[in-house]
C-alpha cells in the first residue's frame, strides 16, 4: 500500500476512533492485534511503542516516517492543541488523490524514462561499437569520400552516447526522488543548507501545493482560537519545508511590528494572492477553512495541471531527442552506404 493510501486510511480509522469516543491508544492496539498488513509495519511498530507504556504523541514522535512528514507535522499540532480532529479537514486536504489524467502522464513518462530510454542507449552504443567501423572500414578500403554529415556524426558518436547515458541517469535519479518521497529526499537534504526545499519551493505545482498546506493549517488553527503568530509558526512547521519556515518567521516578525495578518502574509506569498484571499475571508461567515476550501482546491487542480503539462512536456520532449538521434544516425548511415555503393559502380 502506497504511503499516501496508508496516510488516508490511518486518518479514516483516527476519524472513526475520535467519533466514538475511543482512546486513540486502544484503537491502534485492537487494529495491531488482528495483524492486518495493509496498515503496514510501521504502524505495527507504533503499536509496540504504545505497548511498552507510551501515549499516542509520544510514540507517534519515534515512527517518524509512517506518515508523509506534512501530515506527521500536523498530528502533532492536533497533539499540542488537544484536539486532533481539528486538523483532520487540512491533512485530508493535502490527500487529495491524483487525477487520473496526472497519473496516465506520470506512468507514461515512467515508461518512456525506465524502458525505452535505455534499449535506445544500448542499441546507439552497439551500433556505434560494431557497425559504423566496419561502414567506416569499407568506405577508406575503396577510397570513397564520405559526406560532411556522415564525417559529422561519426566523430562524435561517442560524445552522442555520453550526452544520451547522461540524460538517462539524470531522469532516473528524479524518478527515483519522485518515486521515494519525503524519505529519499531526506538523504539529500541538510537543514543548514535546504536545497532541495528551495528547489521544491521553486517547483511550481509544488509551491502551489506548499502554499495550500501552509494554508490550510492556518486557516484551522485560527478557526480552533489560536494566536495569530502561533498559528503562522505552526502553519509553517506543518509545510515540512524550510523555505516555508523562513517566510513565515517574516510574517511573525511583521505581526509583532503592528501589521495585521492579512497584510503580514505578504511575506509568504510574493504573487499577493493568499492576502487577497484571506482578506475576504476574514469577512466571511462559517470560518476561515470553510471560506477558503475553494482556493485550496483551486490550488490543488492547478498543481495537478501543470504537474501533467511538465510530464508531457518532459516525456515528449524525450522522445523527440531519441527520434532526431536515430534521424542523424540513420541519415549518416545511408549516407555512407550511398557513396559507398556510388563508389563500386563507378569502379564497375
Amino acid at each position: 500500500m502506497r504511503r499516501a493510501e496508508r496516510a488516508r486510511l490511518f486518518l479514516d480509522l483516527l476519524e472513526n476512533a475520535l467519533n466514538r469516543g475511543q482512546p486513540v491508544e486502544e484503537m491502534i492496539l485492537s487494529l495491531a492485534q488482528s495483524h492486518d498488513r495493509t496498515v503496514g509495519v510501521r504502524f505495527h511498530l507504533l503499536a509496540a511503542h504504545i505497548e511498552s507504556g507510551l501515549r499516542f504523541g509520544e510514540a507517534f514522535k519515534k515512527v517518524s516516517r509512517f506518515l508523509p512528514p506534512q501530515i506527521s507535522a500536523m498530528i502533532h499540532v492536533g497533539e499540542k492543541l488537544g484536539d486532533l480532529k481539528k486538523t483532520l479537514p487540512a491533512c485530508r486536504e493535502i490527500l487529495r488523490e491524483r487525477p487520473a489524467g496526472v497519473r496516465s502522464a506520470i506512468h507514461y513518462m515512467l515508461l518512456v524514462v525506465l524502458f525505452f530510454s535505455p534499449v535506445f542507449v544500448f542499441v546507439l552504443m552497439l551500433t556505434t561499437t560494431f557497425v559504423v567501423p566496419k561502414f567506416r572500414d569499407v568506405a577508406a578500403g575503396m577510397n570513397v569520400k564520405l559526406s560532411p554529415l556522415t564525417t559529422f556524426v561519426f566523430a562524435t558518436s561517442n560524445w552522442l552516447i555520453e550526452f544520451e547515458i547522461f540524460i538517462f541517469l539524470l531522469l532516473v535519479l528524479i524518478t527515483f526522488i519522485y518515486i521515494g518521497g519525503p524519505g529519499v529526499v531526506r538523504w539529500f537534504q541538510f537543514r543548514g543548507l535546504p536545497f532541495l526545499d528551495w528547489i521544491a519551493w521553486r517547483i511550481p505545482w509544488k509551491q502551489k501545493r506548499l502554499q495550500r498546506t501552509f494554508s490550510a493549517m492556518l486557516t484551522v488553527l485560527l478557526d480552533g482560537g489560536v494566536p495569530e503568530a502561533e498559528a503562522v509558526r505552526l502553519a509553517g512547521d506543518c509545510t515540512a519545508n524550510e523555505i516555508c519556515r523562513h517566510r513565515a518567521q517574516r510574517v511573525i516578525a511583521a505581526l509583532q511590528q503592528g501589521a495585521k495578518l492579512d497584510d503580514a502574509v505578504r511575506f509568504f506569498d510574493d504573487t499577493g494572492e493568499f492576502r487577497w484571499r484571506l482578506t475576504n475571508a476574514v469577512h466571511a461567515h462559517g470560518g476561515f477553512l470553510d471560506a477558503l476550501r475553494g482556493w485550496h482546491e483551486s490550488l490543488d487542480a492547478k498543481a495537478f495541471q501543470q504537474e501533467e503539462t511538465t510530464a508531457h512536456v518532459v516525456t515528449s520532449g524525450l522522445v523527440i531527442l531519441n527520434g532526431a538521434l536515430v534521424a542523424l544516425i540513420a541519415t549518416a548511415m545511408f549516407g555512407m552506404l550511398v557513396m559507398i555503393l556510388k563508389g563500386v559502380l563507378a569502379a564497375d
